[in-house]
C-alpha cells in the first residue's frame, strides 16, 4: 500500500482542527500532541510543537523545544509493510542505479527512510490503521508536494515506491502522481534547497467548499487562474505568525471529477 500522508507541525491544534473539520476531513487518530485527519483521499497528520517566540526565526532548524518547526510540514507517506515496500523501492531503483530506501529506527520508531537524488529525505512510515474514514468528503485530497532543483529524479523516486504518474497536459518538468491508497504527489522544479508544500484538491463543487469554509468563520477566496480555480483559505499558523515563511495561504485546487 502507499498512501500520502504529510506531517504538519504546529502550535496552533485547535484552529487547525477547525480547518480540517470545515473541509471535510475527519479526526481518526487523537494522541494528545499527534493527531491524525484523514479526506477522502489520503490523510494529514498534527504534531503540537511550542509556539515560535517573538522576533524567532521559524525558518531556522528545530530547536530542543520544537519551536523553530512550528508552521513546518514534512514530506511522508505510509505504508503497509516496511520491509516489503523497501525490496520493492530499491528494486525498482536499480534499473537507474539508485537504492532510496533504507530501514531504519528514528526518534518514532522503525520506519523506511527516502532520499532522493537531491538529497531530500522523508520517512515511509507504517500505517497505524489502513482503512480511509468513509465520512470524510470524498471529494477532497491531501496534496503535498516535492520542491526540488531536480525535478526528473524526484520523480523518479516516486515511480520506484509505486505512485501512480497522473497524465497532465503541460510537458514540462512538473510531474503529478496518485498514491494507490489516496493522496496526490507533486513535484514541482524549484531553485534552494528541496522542500515541501501541503495542499489539497477538490473534485466537488469549489464554490460549496468556499461558501462552507466562510460560514465556519475562515478567510477565503477563490479564484480563476491558467491552470484551473483554486480556493485560497488563511492558514491557521500566520496569525500568529506574520513573516511565516511556510505561507499565509493554503490552496485547494479544483480537479474535475474524472480528470
Amino acid at each position: 500500500m502507499l498512501r500520502v500522508r504529510p506531517i504538519h507541525y504546529t502550535s496552533r491544534m485547535d484552529q487547525w482542527e477547525g480547518l480540517l473539520s470545515a473541509l471535510g476531513m475527519v479526526r481518526t487518530v487523537d494522541d494528545g500532541d499527534w493527531q491524525e485527519f484523514d479526506a477522502g483521499s489520503g490523510r494529514l497528520a498534527l504534531h503540537r510543537v511550542a509556539a515560535v517566540a517573538a522576533g524567532a526565526d521559524a525558518g531556522d532548524g528545530a530547536g530542543q523545544d520544537g519551536t523553530a518547526l512550528d508552521g513546518k510540514t514534512d514530506f511522508g507517506v505510509e505504508v503497509g509493510d516496511l520491509a516489503e515496500f523497501a525490496r520493492r523501492t530499491n528494486a525498482a531503483g536499480g534499473e537507474d542505479g539508485t537504492a532510496p530506501a533504507e530501514l531504519v529506527s528514528a526518534r518514532h520508531g522503525d520506519t523506511c527512510r527516502i532520499t532522493g537524488g537531491d538529497g531530500f529525505a522523508f520517512f515511509a512510515d507504517k500505517a497505524a490503521h489502513g482503512a480511509q474514514c468513509a465520512d470524510a468528503d470524498p471529494a477532497l485530497a491531501v496534496v503535498e508536494v516535492w520542491f526540488t532543483p531536480d525535478a526528473a529524479a524526484a520523480a523518479q523516486t516516486l515511480r520506484n515506491m509505486g505512485a501512480r504518474l497522473r497524465p497532465a497536459p503541460d510537458d514540462d518538468e512538473t510531474a503529478d502522481f496518485t498514491a494507490k491508497n489516496g493522496g496526490v504527489l507533486m513535484v514541482r522544479p524549484a531553485s534552494g534547497a528541496a522542500r515541501t508544500g501541503l495542499g489539497f484538491e477538490y473534485t466537488g463543487d469549489l464554490a460549496g467548499l468556499r461558501d462552507r469554509l466562510a460560514a465556519a468563520g475562515h478567510r477565503v477566496s477563490l479564484t480563476e487562474e491558467a491552470f484551473g480555480r483554486t480556493l485560497h483559505v488563511a492558514n491557521p499558523d500566520a496569525a500568529d505568525l506574520p513573516e511565516n515563511p511556510h505561507g499565509a495561504m493554503l490552496w485547494i485546487s479544483h480537479k474535475p471529477e474524472g480528470a
